[in-house]
């Protein structure tokens, strides 16, 4: 199981700050089999299965066992809620970015990097 200290590779975000584009890669509304990607520091980033609810308000939810991210994206930042059943265990808002199919952020007041890399459906499968 990836720590509680999940953190997601954000990658190459724009000097200057993080844009919020909207890029051709990004998945449509509904729900999703994603992977979730965290890394501290310096550190490779751990992975593992997360399913993930993007949402027309804007807002997501990512699921990993009982944990679960609620994203609020903004245009530039994203409000985050790190929640454990009913507990909440963390909350911080940051600059993101799409780039291609995935969703990178950064929490860098604790050094975490964060990555969403959404799987592509086969043929057959429909959005829910």
């Amino acid at each position: 199981m990836l720590k509680l200290g999940l953190g997601i590779v954000m990658g190459a975000l724009v000097a200057g700050g993080a844009c919020a584009a909207v890029s051709e890669g990004r998945p449509a509304w509904g729900r999703h089999a994603a992977e979730l990607c965290v890394a501290s520091g310096p550190a490779e980033p751990s992975c593992g299965p997360a399913q993930v609810e993007l949402r027309r308000d804007g807002s997501a939810r990512v699921r990993i066992d009982d944990l679960v991210y609620r994203l609020r994206l903004h245009s530039s930042q994203v409000e985050v809620v790190l929640m454990h059943g009913a507990v909440q265990v963390d909350e911080f808002t940051v600059p993101y970015v799409w780039l291609g199919s995935s969703l990178q952020f950064n929490d860098d007041e604790r050094k975490v990097r964060y990555e969403v890399r959404f799987r592509k459906r086969a043929a057959n499968e429909q959005s829910r």
